[in-house]
């Protein structure tokens, strides 16, 4: 046996024999008629049947709307995100004169309202106290095991943090506060950090860690850590503190979100929750869509000899769709969205900014690629799916373009959503804590069938399983 603590199959043998057959016992079971759903009108997904999401909770800190309400008929509508009442495009709109709103927009979203400027300066303060970690935490946790997956990193190393905190299981609301300010304050250290462990360890390359800088905005210390030279220009700083603002919060209904108040109803702590949101965020249906976007370009730009000629790019984005070209998912990644059907607010804002970044980075030609495709996009989704719901781009669709152009790498995308949806995260645990009494418990209907126990003797034997011991002794265990 090899010894590595995870086992190879490849290099078992029998066990590999084994294990072949256990799987395949699982796939031959487990399988539910799909019918089923429909017989139960179970709402799959925790939506209803036109994939509206079904109501499970209240809240006040986000609203999400994509439709106007005429005559008691809902019609489509240019998207709305507000957070706290506040509408995203005044948040932005109202930084005219201000650097950054990031910071602003985590005060807003934790305490419900907007801070005046001396709240504010000693909300910094505080979150400068928190924005450390010591060389000994760095060294003796961030450092070891290091991987390609930094979400996964960010989990070990923020559940490490419980034991750290002097008072970890106390979930009253002012210890959670506290709890939450700090781990938004030192998640773009451990997110950083694992990045650059990763490299060095897994890559060979060198290894940097700088502390972040007091009085800088943590958009502007997140470059200044990542970078080796430390530099940055205003526009990256600002593009960067944008993409910060417009992923904090999305309605309580999102995956992780979502995932914040089931397990807060629990009664667990802190790091437990922020984990399990991590988690969530991770998979590859919620926090990866960018990723995708980005690597479905690249395949664009590889098979496309010229990105002016729209009968070509539209000529290649049909074969996307027919499941001819790209990882043949029939999908333009960056395309729809769940709720909001003319425009995503965000995506509005942001391809705002990443036309300003690419005029600086003299990315332009790529810039108009990605406008040409969301307008082709959407019209052929349309087409091709027999759509009457417009189909509009979504955030993620330049997002990933945004953090390229930042020189941000892949493997930090979705931890930099992380960062910019703790504060979410962190409003909303807040909120079940205050005003929730009941652990979150939905139902399932079970469709299987009641059985009569059979003693071992009387079993017919449904597999034959190789001798472990012979194994074992080849193997000298």
């Amino acid at each position: 046996m090899s010894d590595h603590e995870m086992i190879n199959l490849d290099e078992m043998g029998s066990l590999k024999t084994s294990m072949e057959s256990l799987q395949e016992t699982l796939l031959n079971n487990h399988r539910i008629d799909p019918n089923l759903y429909i017989e139960y009108d179970v709402k799959r997904g925790l939506r209803d049947s036109a994939g509206k999401g079904v109501l499970t909770g209240l809240t006040e800190i986000s609203d999400v709307n994509a439709y106007d309400l005429v005559n008691g008929r809902k019609i489509p509508a240019e998207g709305s995100l507000y957070y706290q009442g506040y509408n995203i495009f005044d948040l932005v709109n109202g930084l005219e004169g201000h650097k950054f709103g990031f910071e602003e927009t985590i005060y807003l979203l934790l305490f419900g309202q907007l801070p005046s400027e001396k709240e504010l300066e000693m909300f910094k303060e505080v979150m400068a106290q928190f924005e450390t970690l010591s060389g000994r935490f760095v060294r003796d946790v961030v450092m070891k095991a290091s991987n390609a997956d930094i979400m996964n990193s960010m989990q070990r190393c923020i559940l490490t943090l419980y034991t750290y905190d002097s008072r970890p299981e106390d979930i009253s609301a002012e210890n959670v506060l506290r709890q939450s300010i700090e781990l938004i304050a030192k998640l773009p250290l451990i997110a950083v950090y694992s990045y650059h462990s990763y490299r060095h360890f897994r890559k060979d390359e060198t290894l940097f860690i700088r502390n972040p800088q007091k009085g800088l905005s943590l958009a502007e210390n997140i470059l200044l850590m990542l970078r080796p030279d430390s530099s940055y220009t205003e526009l990256e700083a600002k593009v960067l503190d944008i993409a910060l603002m417009l992923h904090a919060e999305h309605g309580g209904g999102n995956n992780s979100t979502f995932t914040t108040h089931v397990v807060t109803s629990s009664g667990t702590d802190t790091y437990s929750s922020v984990a399990a949101s991590i988690g969530s965020l991770k998979g590859p249906r919620h926090g990866g869509a960018n990723l995708k976007v980005q690597d479905m370009f690249a395949d664009i730009k590889a098979h496309v000899k010229n990105w002016t000629d729209e009968a070509e790019v539209e000529a290649y984005l049909c074969r996307i769709l027919n499941k001819e070209a790209f990882d043949h998912s029939g999908l333009i990644y960056g395309m729809g969205h769940a709720v909001y059907t003319l425009s995503d607010p965000r995506e509005v804002i942001l391809k705002k900014f990443a036309r300003k970044l690419a005029e600086e980075k003299g990315m332009m030609e790529e810039f108009a690629l990605y406008e040409l495709v969301e307008r082709l996009g959407s019209r052929l989704v349309m087409e091709q799916r027999k759509m009457f719901k417009n189909v509009c781009a979504n955030v993620d669709f330049y997002s990933g373009f945004v953090y390229t152009m930042l020189g941000i790498p892949k493997e930090l995308f979705t931890p930099i959503f992380a960062i910019a949806r703790i504060p979410g995260w962190s409003a909303h645990r807040l909120e079940e804590i205050l005003n929730a009494g009941k652990i979150i418990r939905p139902a399932y209907k079970y469709v299987g069938h009641h059985q009569e126990f059979v003693a071992m003797p009387d079993r017919d034997p449904c597999m034959e399983y190789p001798c472990m011991d012979e194994e074992n002794d080849k193997n000298g265990d």
